[in-house]
C-alpha cells in the first residue's frame, strides 16, 4: 500500500546536533529501536515519558502510511539487576519477569503499542559472544584475565555522539555505571565485554572463559539481530547517550563495519519531581501505579505528550489537573461527530477552515514531534466544534479531525467517563 502522505518527518540527531529530514533507508519498514528497562522498581515518570514519546513517533508514521519494526529490549542480566536480586534474595529472572509484566501493564493502561519485538538479554548472549569475536579480531577490543574490553582509543570517532568533552567523560561515565579500577583495563573508561561471573551470578560459556556480557554489548546485539547493521532511529533518554549509546555506535560499527549504524540518535529530556531529578537512589519516583489510582489513563498520557520530547520535564500534580479540562474539553469536542469513528484521513469531508487547523497540527509533527504546538492546534479544533452559534458542518468535522488526531497520533481514548 502505498504511503497516505509524504514522509517530511524531522528529527534531532544527537550524534549531528541538528534537526534533520528522517530518511527511510529502504522499502521495508523503518526500523526503531528504543532502550528498554532494567525490570525493578518499574514503571515511574521517566519511563513513560520517554516511551510515550516513541510511542507517538511510531503512531505518526503509521499514521503517514510508514510502517515501523519497533524494537524495544529487557535488560533482564547486568550488574544493577543482580545487585538488586542478591540484596533481596530472590531470582533475578524470577524477579525481571515480575515488574516487566507490571512495565507492560502499566504502559498497555496508558495505551501504548507494544514493540513488534521485545527481547530480553539472556535470549540474546551467543549474539554478543558473536559480536565481541570481530572487535577483538579488529583491535577494538582486548582480553585481561577473563574480561574482554572494548578500548576506546581504538576509534578516533568516541565521543562523536553525545559530544561530551573528554575530560569529563570518565567521571560522566563512573556515575552511569563504570567501574574505573577494574583490572587488566588499559584505560579507566574502556567499557566491560565480557567478564567473568562471581560463585553466584548466572554465567555463559564463551571463548574467555564461562562469564556474562557488559551492559553495552547487550544492545549492540539485539538491535543489530532484529533491525539489521543500519536502520534509522535510535531512541533512549538523554542520560544514555553517554557512555551508553556511545559505545554501542562503536560496537556496532566495529562489528560489523557498516557506518553509521543509525541514522538518528533521538533522546528524550529528563525528568524531575521536586526540583531534582528522579531515580532510584533519591528515592524521588513517581510511580505510574500510583498515579493511575488517581487519574485516568488520557489523563496521565497527556501531561506527559503535551511537554516537547526533548525539554527536561518537572512533575507537578497540577500538570494532570490541567490535562484533565483539556481531556474532557476534548471528550466533549468529539461527541460532536458521533459518525465519524474511524474515517481514514483522506476521505474525511473537511472545511478550509478544519482543513487548514490539522495541517497545522500535521506540520508540528514533522518539526521535531511539536507536540505542544499540536495540543494547541487541538484545542482550537475542540472551540470549532464546541461552538455553540457555529455551522454544523464546520462543528462536525471539527470533531472528527480532533478525534482522528487526538486517538491515532496522540494516543488517547477520549471515551465519555463511565
Amino acid at each position: 500500500m502505498a504511503p497516505r502522505r509524504q514522509l517530511n518527518l524531522r528529527l534531532y540527531d544527537t550524534r549531528r546536533a541538528a534537526v534533520l529530514p528522517l530518511e527511510p533507508i529502504g522499502d521495508g519498514p523503518i526500523g526503531l529501536y528504543v532502550c528498554g528497562i532494567t525490570p525493578y522498581d518499574t514503571t515511574h515518570l521517566g519511563h513513560a515519558f520517554t516511551y510515550l514519546a516513541f510511542d507517538v513517533l511510531q503512531r505518526y508514521l503509521a499514521y503517514l502510511g510508514h510502517p515501523v519494526r519497533y524494537v524495544q529490549n529487557l535488560t533482564d542480566v547486568d550488574d544493577d539487576m543482580l545487585r538488586y536480586a542478591h540484596e533481596r534474595g530472590e531470582n533475578y529472572l524470577a524477579l525481571s519477569r515480575y515488574h516487566a509484566d507490571r512495565f507492560l501493564a502499566d504502559m498497555t493502561a496508558l495505551n501504548w503499542l507494544a514493540p513488534d519485538v521485545y527481547p530480553r538479554a539472556t535470549e540474546h548472549v551467543p549474539h554478543m559472544v558473536a559480536m565481541i569475536e570481530p572487535l577483538l579480531t579488529a583491535g577494538l577490543a582486548y582480553r585481561s584475565d577473563g574480561y574482554v574490553f572494548l578500548s576506546v582509543a581504538a576509534d578516533p570517532e568516541f565521543g562523536s555522539l553525545a559530544h561530551v568533552p573528554s575530560a569529563d567523560r570518565l567521571a560522566l561515565a563512573n556515575q552511569r555505571g563504570n567501574d574505573p579500577d577494574l583490572p587488566g583495563k588499559r584505560d579507566p573508561l574502556d567499557p566491560v565485554l565480557w567478564q567473568p561471573s562471581l560463585p553466584d551470578e548466572p554465567a555463559w560459556p564463551s571463548p574467555w572463559g564461562d562469564g556474562r556480557p557488559g551492559w553495552h554489548i547487550e544492545c549492540s546485539a539485539m538491535s543489530v539481530t532484529h533491525l539489521g547493521p543500519r536502520f534509522e532511529i535510535h531512541g533512549g533518554g538523554r542520560d544514555l547517550a553517554f557512555p551508553h549509546h556511545e559505545t554501542e555506535r562503536m560496537q556496532s560499527e566495529g562489528a560489523t563495519g557498516v557506518r553509521p549504524v543509525v541514522r538518528h540518535w533521538v533522546h528524550t529530556g529528563m525528568v524531575s519531581y521536586a526540583d531534582e531529578k528522579m531515580s532510584k537512589s533519591v528515592g524521588n519516583l513517581v510511580m505510574i501505579r500510583e498515579l493511575l489510582e488517581r487519574w485516568p489513563p488520557d489523563v496521565i498520557r497527556l501531561a506527559l505528550i503535551r511537554h516537547h520530547y526533548r525539554a527536561d520535564l518537572t512533575w507537578a500534580e497540577s500538570m494532570a489537573t490541567d490535562a484533565q479540562l483539556t481531556v474532557q474539553h476534548w471528550t466533549q469536542a468529539v461527541a460532536v461527530a458521533p459518525s465519524a469513528q474511524a474515517v481514514p484521513d483522506h476521505r474525511m469531508p473537511l472545511t478550509d477552515e478544519v482543513d487548514a487547523l490539522r495541517e497545522v497540527a500535521l506540520a508540528a509533527l514533522d518539526d521535531d514531534l511539536d507536540t505542544p504546538r499540536v495540543v494547541a492546534t487541538l484545542d482550537q479544533l475542540a472551540g470549532l466544534a464546541l461552538a455553540s452559534e457555529g455551522d454544523p458542518a464546520v462543528r462536525e468535522a471539527a470533531g472528527a479531525v480532533l478525534r482522528d488526531l487526538a486517538t491515532r497520533i496522540l494516543g488517547l481514548r477520549l471515551e465519555p467517563a463511565a
